[in-house]
């Protein structure tokens, strides 16, 4: 009898963090690799949030806080939230975790049963399926056309429903697509969950900021508030506040639900960093003024990569509304042969291809459930972005 239980056994290791490990490998031996598979911003974390944490350091911030988060946190997130999203909640409704991918957990495991089923519209995030997994539910993916922008529309809702539902979970912006659901998209979606009032929401805001114009960010809870008292709104600071390692994410619902995520957070991490904490007040209620430069600058790079990738052979790129993203389909290279002579079988074989012959690390769509695509990250330089296009473009003509 083998020493890794198994549930464990059928959970798959992140295909983000995979093919992110194989660039670095690659880099180790000498190779000149460009990386636009991990998802995370390139730029600094924001001055006035540095110096909110290094002023924690000084003055002794350092020791074990409340499981829950300090509550001067919890106040600016329950500010924001009311000011950004029109939502309210009470400070005892709100907990702090270890990132937002760990507050999604301790919502799924602390409201799923054996047998219960959780609705992922897909392509979705590469751990969803296997959060599921891990906290004994059974996922349950809503396939999403490209033609409807890769999002989950009523119809296809409704049939993925059934007695066993317990939790509908929606990304949006969405990784990996960039997709966002406008305040229409939702109200269409909110339609159909008032007939199911056994199935939750579970709304990963996590892109919020990351929007580009005229797109505009909605979020369930806001747009349906009768949904508010069965919705887990969560979000955090690491993709529009460039804070990914200090490892603050939030959520946000009813009191009986965020005492039990509470209660697993207490008997598993305790809290995230004292340090991070503080530091992430001054992201959620300072200045945010340079969140704009941000978009702006992130709206320009994926115009570039857009452009450039469509004048790729074999692929073809929508362009995204939100995060940094895109996830261009290449059903097109499909069947063709590289010049050693190998078969392009599927899109993880493509994803090797660019990797090996062009020295640009991308991830499959299998990893997000949706193929033939490949989700390119464009959180990288401008002129980074010139390069590992060109080499792109390069590797797809050499196909044959």
């Amino acid at each position: 009898m083998g020493i890794v239980a198994n549930h464990v056994k059928a959970v798959r290791p992140s295909e983000t963090k995979a093919m992110t490990a194989r660039a670095a490998a690659l880099k180790a031996q000498g190779r000149e690799i460009i990386t636009l598979s991990q998802g995370e911003p390139d730029f600094d974390t924001p001055d006035n949030v540095l110096e909110a944490g290094i002023q924690a350091i000084r003055s002794g911030k350092t020791r074990y806080t409340a499981v829950a988060g300090i509550t001067p946190l919890r106040e600016a997130i329950r500010d924001k939230l009311k000011r950004d999203n029109s939502l309210d909640y009470d400070v005892d409704q709100i907990t702090v975790g270890c990132g937002a991918k760990q507050v999604v957990f301790n919502g799924l495991f602390a409201s799923l049963n054996p047998g219960d089923e959780v609705v992922i519209p897909s392509p979705c995030w590469v751990s969803y399926p296997d959060m599921v997994r891990l906290a004994g539910g059974t996922p349950v993916m809503a396939e999403c056309s490209e033609v409807l922008d890769f999002k989950l529309g009523p119809e296809s809702l409704e049939a993925a429903i059934s007695p066993r539902t317990k939790w509908l979970m929606l990304n949006s912006p969405l990784n990996p697509t960039g997709a966002v659901y406008s305040a229409a998209d939702l109200s269409r979606l909110a339609e159909v969950l008032r007939r199911h009032p056994h199935v939750w929401v579970l709304a990963d805001d996590i892109y919020e900021k990351l929007v580009y114009p005229p797109a505009r960010f909605a979020t369930m809870a806001e747009i349906a508030p009768d949904l508010h008292d069965r919705t887990l709104t969560i979000n955090g600071v690491s993709k529009a506040n460039c804070m990914t390692g200090w490892r603050v994410g939030y959520g946000a619902g009813p009191i009986e639900l965020i005492k039990a995520m509470n209660t697993i957070q207490g008997q598993t991490s305790s809290h995230t960093s004292s340090i991070s904490q503080h530091a992430a007040i001054e992201a959620i209620a300072g200045d945010q003024s340079y969140i704009a430069g941000f978009v702006a600058e992130f709206q320009r790079r994926r115009d570039l990569v857009v452009a450039r990738l469509n004048e790729a052979p074999g692929l073809r790129c929508r362009t995204p509304e939100g995060a940094f993203y895109v996830y261009p389909n290449c059903a097109g290279v499909i069947g063709k042969r590289t010049p050693s002579g190998d078969t392009i079988t599927s899109d993880t074989d493509f994803a090797m291809h660019l990797l090996d012959a062009a020295g640009v690390a991308v991830v499959p769509g299998s990893g997000f459930m949706a193929s033939p695509y490949i989700r390119i990250s464009y959180a990288s330089s401008f002129e980074e972005l010139e390069r590992a296009c060109d080499k792109i473009i390069k590797a797809c003509a050499d196909l044959r």
